[in-house]
């Protein structure tokens, strides 16, 4: 009986629950397409390590081991103040090196010798041209300082072609399932504060009593 309760909530509320959940849904699109300011990302790789010759082959693993350890030392390098403020002078960007790390981040591939530098930006060639120069910047900043060449550059970052946020789909579906269980809660919640009886059944419910008649509503003719 409790389901079909349930059910009878829900049939009753249902341009309740409809409407809140279509205008989550509508919000939601309006917000991610015309209010929200799409940012974008590119991403480069860089290997940390010495190229291998035939002489180190039968070290490489002690290598690999060692190279994995100095990746964790270039991400810090990625985002400190230096390599920011070359990517800046490379650039002739106007823009404080403070911001632009956060622009930035800068994630280890796994147990391999990869690093990965992500850069984020309202405009996509922005992203793209500074993710390259941080890979070019952390090059040569890092061979300034340490005195050793430990950073391979492979494939340059290309320009994004599509928003890496906001999502509208994902938004909208997202909305859709919040609206959708806000207007739930709100359909039984109206139903609990409603105390007032409406029928048979309420009746019977409050009284514990079978009802064995009911006196029709009928209009008053004179």
């Amino acid at each position: 009986m409790e389901i079909i309760e349930y059910l009878n909530v829900i049939k009753k509320r249902m341009l309740l629950i409809i409407l809140v959940t279509i205008g989550a849904t509508v919000l939601s699109g309006v917000l991610s397409y015309f209010v929200i300011t799409p940012t974008y990302k590119s991403d480069i790789s860089v290997i940390i390590g010495k190229p291998e010759n035939k002489s180190q082959v039968s070290q490489g693993y002690n290598d690999v081991m060692m190279y994995q350890q100095l990746v964790k030392t270039y991400s810090e390098f990625v985002t400190s103040r230096k390599v920011s403020e070359h990517v800046i002078k490379a650039l002739k960007l106007k823009i404080n090196p403070l911001v632009l790390q956060e622009m930035v981040t800068v994630a280890p591939k796994g147990d391999t010798e990869f690093l990965t530098i992500t850069v984020k930006s309202e405009d996509p060639k922005e992203a793209m041209d500074i993710a390259n120069q941080f890979a070019k910047s952390l090059k040569y900043v890092s061979n300034d300082v340490k005195k050793v060449d430990n950073v391979q550059l492979l494939d340059e970052a290309v320009q994004p072609t599509v928003p890496d946020n906001p999502n509208p789909k994902l938004n909208m579906a997202i909305a859709f399932f919040i609206g959708l269980m806000i207007s739930l809660g709100i359909a039984f919640l109206l139903e609990y504060l409603d105390n007032t009886v409406k029928s048979q059944e309420d009746i019977e419910k409050l009284t514990g009593m079978p009802v064995i008649g009911i006196i029709p509503l009928t209009e008053d003719k004179q």
